[in-house]
């Protein structure tokens, strides 16, 4: 494709991923106060979050298996309008329970979109010229990263924060117009499908024990309890049987073969903690500037943007020197080292660290995401059999929101319980300040003492420099958990094959792949003298034109699927 017919492919899909990101973003400066208003506790506001995260982990890998099945331009469109009528619904919550039913529904479609645009990406963009293409995808990530939180704060301070779930809908109408008149993807060879419906079953049944279990143990039930046990022993049989059915099925969800390869393993391992900060450290770091700083809404988002600039400045920036010279070995590892410090230096922070101290705390971590987050993806796809594009696509993304999904929860859960064990600490200093308050003091003291989380900005001096600094204790102490995962992930980084980066996209690697395939065919079969060659011949050029459309094959890339050399593609 030209750089003109590449840039029409993109505008619809860049459209699209503009939608699922706003949609996402503009709610994250506005989460305390929907669930304040929602009169929920600390565990509500975890769970609104992870129950996105949840199903998104959950439909990814499902996704990307269609896409290796069915239409991807179809497939995408749906996933596109599940996201965002679930969206809309959420806006009409009238619970926390209700709005975390829709934001699971919502989940499912970011899923969709988040897998197939990388599939879809690989088709019509080589790995070696992604990085020229990355201003237009940094971007659209400026414009809803940066502008969904002010966004989102200004509507809730104006409009009232249901109005954040409705603004996606007409970007979603202009979307779904653009990806029909714009995107054109080839052909593939059609063939008889199996659907792995037993696979589906066992990773969500699994999956979502898991996370049930990491979520609510210690709160809603001990870990040592019964409940506990059974969770416990349920998600890790689940994954177990998960695993053996994945290598007897025919079209495996998530091929177990996958992970022979070096590059999708340890993209893998890395990916865990790339979520986890990405994930948690923007939920909570959001909630720090609103519960420990007093910020409203608005202002959450404005000082929550040196996290997100760096992410954004990073990955534009790396990704065209990667682009440029075909290697990225050396900006990953040292993405990952900043993201390694920035999360450890996020567990200093206290309610009155200095804000430009803080900001390059935020700063280090997102740019550390910012180089990782998309470049894994980009190494796996430059060594994945072509065939199984959209299933090693979408395996980095489902343990990317996995790890985003049990980092938000555990560090939720890591969060409320040390809160707890601060407003114990603090009990008698609390009544004191509550008292001297008068009524509204009194009235106060009474929400916290209930687990609703308050509106920090609005209470009495005395009580609210108490609940600040206990809610900066707790937020600067579930951070923690990153830091291990983030180091986990610098290991794995590093060990990654240093394969340069291919020029051909998925679909002249599936021409080149025919091209060998009857060759081959060719070759056995004028050995034999079971048929023709001039036959075998035109019936493969016939077959080529229909499956790929009229792009001519390209030289084979110096390197196999396994990232070890060789000839490009799979050996007959």
């Amino acid at each position: 494709m030209s750089h003109r017919q590449v840039l029409e492919a993109l505008s619809g899909l860049l459209l699209g991923m503009f939608v699922s990101m706003i949609a996402g973003t503009v709610v994250s400066t506005s989460l305390p106060v929907i669930v304040h208003e929602l009169k929920g506790d600390q565990t509500a506001f975890t769970w609104v979050i992870t129950s996105t995260l949840l199903t998104t982990a959950i439909s990814t890998p499902i996704w990307g298996k269609l896409a290796d099945l069915f239409n991807r331009k179809l497939l995408i469109q749906i996933a596109l309008v599940l996201f965002v009528a679930a969206s809309a619904v959420a806006g009409f919550s009238d619970s926390a329970t209700s709005l975390i039913a829709a934001r699971a529904v919502q989940g499912i479609g970011a899923g969709g979109l988040a897998a197939l645009s990388q599939i879809i990406m690989a088709d019509i963009i080589s790995p070696r010229e992604r990085g020229r293409y990355a201003g237009l995808f940094g971007a659209v990530m400026a414009l809803a990263t940066v502008g969904g939180p002010l966004l989102g704060g200004l509507i809730t301070d104006t409009l009232g924060w249901r109005w954040n779930f409705f603004v996606a809908v007409p970007f979603a109408i202009a979307a779904l117009i653009m990806l029909q008149l714009t995107l054109h993807l080839p052909r593939y060879p059609k063939r008889r499908v199996h659907i792995d419906y037993l696979g589906i079953v066992l990773l969500s049944v699994s999956v979502s024990l898991l996370l049930v279990w990491v979520t609510m143990g210690g709160s809603q039930f001990e870990w040592n309890s019964l409940t506990s046990i059974l969770m416990g022993v349920g998600a890790g049989v689940g994954i177990i049987a998960f695993v053996i059915v994945e290598h007897f099925v025919k079209e495996p969800l998530v091929p177990m073969s996958l992970f022979r390869n070096r590059t999708f393993t340890l993209s893998v391992i890395a990916s865990i903690a790339t979520g986890l900060a990405m994930f948690g450290m923007s939920v909570y770091l959001s909630q720090y500037m609103q519960m420990s700083r007093g910020a409203s809404p608005t202002e959450a988002g404005l000082m929550t943007l040196p996290m997100i600039g760096g992410l954004l400045i990073s990955s534009i920036v790396i990704g065209q020197r990667i682009s440029r010279y075909g290697r990225w070995k050396a900006f990953m590892v040292t993405g990952a080292a900043m993201l390694a410090v920035g999360s450890f230096l996020l567990t200093t922070i206290h309610y009155d660290t200095n804000f430009w101290l803080l900001s390059v705390f935020m700063f280090l971590a997102g740019a550390g995401v910012g180089v990782t987050m998309q470049n894994l993806v980009l190494v796996v796809q430059n060594t994945a059999n072509p065939s199984e594009m959209g299933v090693a696509s979408s395996g980095v993304a489902f343990f990317r929101s996995v790890g985003g999904t049990v980092g938000v929860s555990v560090m939720g859960a890591m969060l409320a319980s040390r809160l707890l064990e601060v407003f114990g600490t603090n009990a008698a200093a609390l009544k004191k300040a509550a008292v001297a308050a008068g009524d509204k003091g009194i009235e106060a003291l009474e929400q916290l003492s209930s687990g609703t989380i308050p509106e920090v900005r609005l209470l009495p001096d005395g009580l609210r420099e108490i609940v600040e600094d206990s809610y900066a204790q707790a937020i600067a102490f579930s951070f923690w958990i990153a830091v291990p995962l983030a180091i986990i992930s610098l290991i794995a980084i590093i060990a990654l094959p240093n394969i340069p980066l291919a020029r051909q996209t998925n679909v002249e690697r599936l021409a080149d792949d025919e091209a060998a395939l009857a060759a081959v065919t060719a070759n056995v079969a004028v050995t034999t003298g079971t048929i023709d060659l001039r036959e075998v011949a035109a019936r493969a050029a016939a077959d080529g034109r229909r499956t790929v459309g009229a792009t001519p094959p390209r030289s084979s890339d110096t390197r196999s699927p396994d990232g070890t050399g060789g000839s490009s593609g799979q050996t007959p």
